[in-house]
């Protein structure tokens, strides 16, 4: 595809955050301050690739349009010479905004293991921030014997009823294995920083170094997000670099965080770097990196920007596992309602008016009789030779996503499978479209599915295949569309 075949309000998303130019990866500060919430992010401004990281800044009141301000954080002192990395944000008692983030300081360009780490602060009124003359507030020499030092990172920031602030910190051990810790820490003030307890750790069982940690209590329990790296193919999490939801319970008289279930946050091609906070109603609510760091060469080069967000997700524990939705304020945007109910499906079939790039569809897939079909195939993106395709083994009880035949020219992972609890080849499915994006929420959030399509703009075709047995759908289908 040719730069000259997009409109000009096809090179962006619709509704997903991301740069005006340049380089996004991990979302930071997700935050609410002076009546809007606020999303920064990591940022490189000067190409469409990850260099010296810089704080992007947007702002948003529904989670959906989002107003770009000035860039907030630049690798400019000496604690954080090499970059400013990942971090979060929370409000002081006198109004202002800490933004908490890691300081990086380069030290060589031989070694594996080439930048310092350490924590700290700046504090800004929403717009612009200065950063803390006594940073950085965290360093090396704080965490406990035997962690690395270049491997220390990613702030997660909160304050606790009493006033007192909270954070955890992503760290490993300093031997070859690099087995993750999250190290948790106290202040009364947000500067000076108290070391309480490892909250967890890993046994080597899931991946290496723990990124992007996150510690909320949420349903009367408590989920500490972890996003691991290098992580080992196995029944239960999938290879590489990986958003993983723990469930348990804590103590905080120890300081320790009990396991009591484990799970993928999303199963899909393309999640890292989970991120929530508390909105002003009280719902959890998390914005990731809809990326996949194997695959940062699948874009379209005539784009100027590389990198975007989810769709920011409510959050609920159901059963002791984790369960997403969609914000709620997406109902706002929703338009041109299209019904059809019990529709037979034998063969390939397209309905009237269910098509597009940017919608919000839900398909309930139901057999006529128990074990009535093998394979129910559902594409989107579609024209006369490409798309992207779910496909639903009942028998199996897997949902595979493939976007092998998007277009792609680029040999990246583009196929991701999921395993289903036995509903006996009953099926919901709520896809979320936007330009360059789709998100599969499976069974009302019990699993989602996150994934980039870089496909034609004019594949706007969705259909249905159903090539043995009798099975039904359900679907109703609305165009989203921002004023």
């Amino acid at each position: 595809m040719t730069e000259g075949e997009l409109l000009p309000a096809e090179t962006r998303p619709l509704f997903h955050l991301t740069p005006k130019i340049g380089w996004m990866n991990d979302p930071n500060g997700f935050s609410q301050y002076n009546g809007v919430y606020h999303l920064f992010f990591q940022y490189y401004p000067y190409r469409k690739k990850w260099g010296p990281m810089h704080w992007g800044h947007a702002t948003t009141k529904d989670f959906l349009k989002w107003e770009f301000m000035p860039c907030a954080l630049a690798p400019d002192t000496v604690p954080d010479s090499g970059g400013c990395f990942s971090g979060s944000a929370e409000t002081t008692d006198d109004g202002k905004h800490l933004l908490m983030y890691t300081g990086v300081v380069k030290i060589s360009d031989l070694d594996e293991e080439n930048f310092i780490q350490t924590q700290c602060v700046a504090i800004g009124d929403g717009v612009d921030y200065q950063k803390y003359e006594g940073n950085p507030v965290i360093s090396y020499t704080d965490i406990p014997e035997g962690l690395s030092k270049y491997d220390f990172r990613d702030p997660k920031i909160w304050r606790e009823q009493d006033g007192t602030y909270r954070c955890v910190v992503g760290a490993c051990t300093a031997d070859r294995d690099k087995k993750g810790r999250i190290l948790y820490f106290k202040s009364s003030d947000g500067l000076k920083w108290e070391f309480i307890s490892v909250l967890a750790e890993n046994d080597g069982t899931l991946g290496a170094m723990w990124e992007c940690p996150d510690f909320f209590e949420l349903d009367g329990k408590y989920v500490l997000m972890v996003n691991p790296q290098d992580v080992l193919q196995n029944d239960q999490f999938n290879c590489g670099n990986v958003s993983v939801a723990m469930i348990g319970t804590f103590d905080p008289e120890t300081g320790k965080f009990t396991k009591e279930h484990a799970q993928l946050v999303d199963y899909g091609i393309d999640f890292y770097a989970t991120q929530t906070l508390l909105s002003s109603d009280g719902r959890r609510i998390m914005t990731a990196w809809m990326q996949n760091w194997d695959s940062t060469t699948y874009t379209f080069r005539s784009l100027r920007w590389f990198g975007q967000c989810i769709i920011p997700r409510e959050l609920s524990v159901r059963d002791g596992m984790l369960i997403q939705t969609p914000v709620r304020e997406i109902e706002q945007i929703r338009k041109n309602r299209v019904v059809y109910e019990n529709v037979p499906v034998n063969g390939k079939l397209t309905l009237d008016g269910v098509s597009g790039r940017t919608i919000d569809m839900t398909v309930r897939i139901r057999p006529e009789f128990s074990g009535s079909y093998r394979k129910f195939e559902l594409r989107v993106r579609e024209d006369d030779e490409h798309y992207a395709s779910l496909v639903y083994r009942p028998a199996e009880n897997t949902l595979r996503f493939d976007r092998s035949n998007s277009g792609t020219r680029r040999a990246t992972t583009h196929t991701k499978k999921c395993t289903l609890p036995d509903k006996d080849g009953e099926l919901t499915l709520r896809i979320i479209l936007d330009r360059y994006s789709c998100e599969v929420f499976i069974n009302e959030g019990e699993k989602v599915m996150s994934n980039m399509i870089f496909a034609s703009p004019k594949a706007e075709g969705i259909s249905f295949i159903n090539l043995t047995g009798s099975v039904f759908i359900d679907v109703e289908k609305y165009d989203l569309e921002l004023d």
